[in-house]
């Protein structure tokens, strides 16, 4: 793919045409105020605060610019700067002229950006107030469920409303239609009556149904919602008088095959349908207190990997469509990622680290979720392992060189307490949890053998990697299961590895996911979307919408 093609998910307040970042003390106001004239490709217009990937391109850096350059900030006003309209939705002449694959990685990206707002506030002690000074439909009453508490305000006109079901013939699955029963709660019978109306619900019905949680005529709005935003600061763990950290921007390269950065690289092989992640460990001497943690700034270790990591995660997934394979590899200094483990582990509670560790638990959620055949090689000359194991519990399999007669050269996995609980998935499981179905036995030994240098037979034996060939029947074994992979039909796959990668422990988060993967993805497809006169193809030229009536 040419460069001018690609989607580029760096970017920087200076930059931005979409969001509006303002500070005051421990209150950051995040304001939407869409160009309707710079989306993201051609063919529509971002009206009445509508958007598109590149609004939520936008959304994620203003976020991580407030974790990581505001730390004093203790709680974010999400709001609009348009009169009478707070957000609109996705844009649906955006979504009636796109490919399929690009509305199903658009809605993913957007539900993981909001589930990151949860994440920042569950974890992080960052909150969150919507300011619903307007109307607030589909996608923008989303974005205001993921946020602490929602602010209506009462003008007699302004609603909250998803109106997916009777505008689009699809469903508010990227989160909206969960949200509003799993967390807030929403009777079923009431919920029916709200996802299948235009108008929504506006006004004391809004608080009654519990929608959203407070109403405020328009001469007390503002002081509404800063008496709420500044409450819900109280009690936040962030920090005060501290200075933050500049997110300066990553050294990448993009060649024809392959992405290059400090500490990450991705080689491509397109014949195969491969793409090789490797990730490096720290190649200079890290800080070991909190002082030298702050001076290294943006270049320490932990979080320029894990920056790097995400950007390449996301590059491939929106501009490699066809490379359905990621082999996950490491090389470098195993005590030099243990050592930086144990530096993280002494400072948890500083709120740097802390951020490094949200960062790299979500970059790691992203990667489970992430509709890719994922296969881990741990090698001569890798370094599975603590933080970087995690990588290879990610993983669908993981294949451990076995070296019995050279012991010197056989490649180690070893855990530390970064396995058990720092980086939970979605579904709140560490990944060893999820691997051992929690039993008591397993993971009592996968504990026991914190701080041990395991070979592949002992890693094997512990149930850490799929398989351990040995040098002899190294390459063959790699060769043939990668090319069996390859021929296999990838939505077959998508299906399979998302139903196994989240076996038995459910929650909102993994029902978004399996709601996007299979109902969003199925009815996506289904001529009553986007058929020729289907909701979507007909929404807004004047037609009348043709739904075959069978149901299925």
């Amino acid at each position: 793919m040419t460069e001018a093609l690609l989607v580029n998910y760096q970017t920087h307040p200076s930059q931005y045409k979409h969001i509006n970042l303002a500070f005051d003390g421990e209150i950051a106001t995040l304001s939407i105020n869409i160009n309707e004239d710079a989306g993201i490709r051609p063919g529509y217009k971002l009206k009445l605060n509508s958007y598109d990937l590149g609004v939520d391109i936008e959304l994620h850096d203003a976020l991580q610019r407030i974790r990581f350059e505001h730390p004093e900030v203790r709680s974010v006003v999400v709001t609009s700067l348009k009169d009478r309209v707070f957000c609109s939705g996705a844009n649906i002449f955006m979504l009636g002229v796109s490919t399929h694959g690009w509305k199903v990685n658009f809605c993913k990206f957007t539900n993981e950006t909001r589930n990151g707002i949860e994440d920042s506030s569950k974890h992080d002690g960052l909150k969150f107030v919507a300011a619903l000074n307007g109307a607030c439909a589909g996608g923008g009453y989303e974005l205001a469920l993921a946020c602490d508490d929602i602010v209506l305000v009462d003008d007699r006109s302004s609603s909250v409303s998803l109106p997916e079901v009777p505008l689009l013939g699809v469903l508010p699955g990227t989160g909206g239609l969960t949200r509003v029963t799993d967390k807030r709660h929403v009777r079923h019978d009431l919920a029916d009556i709200f996802c299948t109306s235009v108008e929504g619900v506006r006004g004391q019905k809004a608080v009654d149904w519990r929608l959203v949680d407070s109403i405020a005529k328009p001469a007390v709005f503002k002081d509404v919602v800063k008496a709420r935003a500044t409450q819900l600061a109280a009690g936040s763990i962030r920090p005060v008088g501290v200075k933050g950290v500049e997110l300066t921007p990553l050294n990448r390269t993009i060649a024809a095959d392959a992405l290059s950065y400090t500490n990450v690289t991705v080689d491509i092989d397109r014949a195969k349908r491969i793409a090789t992640f490797t990730v490096k460990a720290p190649a200079t001497a890290q800080p070991t207190d909190i002082a030298g943690i702050e001076a290294a700034g943006m270049n320490w270790w932990p979080l320029q990997m894990v920056r790097e990591l995400d950007d390449a995660i996301l590059h491939m997934r929106t501009n490699e469509l066809d490379i359905g394979t990621w082999v996950l590899k490491t090389s470098g200094d195993a005590a030099a990622v243990l050592a930086s483990d144990a530096t993280m582990l002494a400072n948890k509670d500083h709120w740097f680290v802390r951020e490094t560790i949200g960062h790299l638990r979500r970059t790691l959620a992203r990667m489970d979720v992430t509709s890719r055949s994922l296969f881990a090689l741990i090698e001569e000359g890798t370094c599975f392992v603590g933080t970087l194991a995690e990588l290879a519990f990610c993983a669908d399999r993981a294949y451990m060189l076995a070296l019995p007669d050279d012991e010197a050269k056989a490649p180690k996995i070893q855990l530390n307490e970064m396995n058990f609980g720092f980086f939970p998935m979605v579904n709140d499981q560490t990944r060893l949890q999820r691997r051992f179905y929690e039993e008591v036995p397993a993971m009592e030994a996968a504990r026991g053998a914190i701080g041990k240098a395991l070979d592949a037979d002992a890693a094997l034996a512990l149930g850490l990697v799929t398989a351990a060939p040995d040098d002899i029947d190294w390459a063959d074994e790699i060769r043939l299961a990668l090319e069996e992979r390859s021929s296999m039909s990838p939505d077959a796959l998508t299906g399979l590895e998302a139903n196994l990668r989240f076996a038995s422990q459910e929650n909102m988060l993994t029902r978004i996911f399996g709601r996007l993967t299979a109902w969003q993805n199925w009815i996506f497809q289904r001529p009553n979307a986007v058929g020729e006169k289907g909701a979507l193809k007909v929404y807004g030229k004047g037609e009348k919408v043709q739904f075959d009536l069978n149901r299925v």
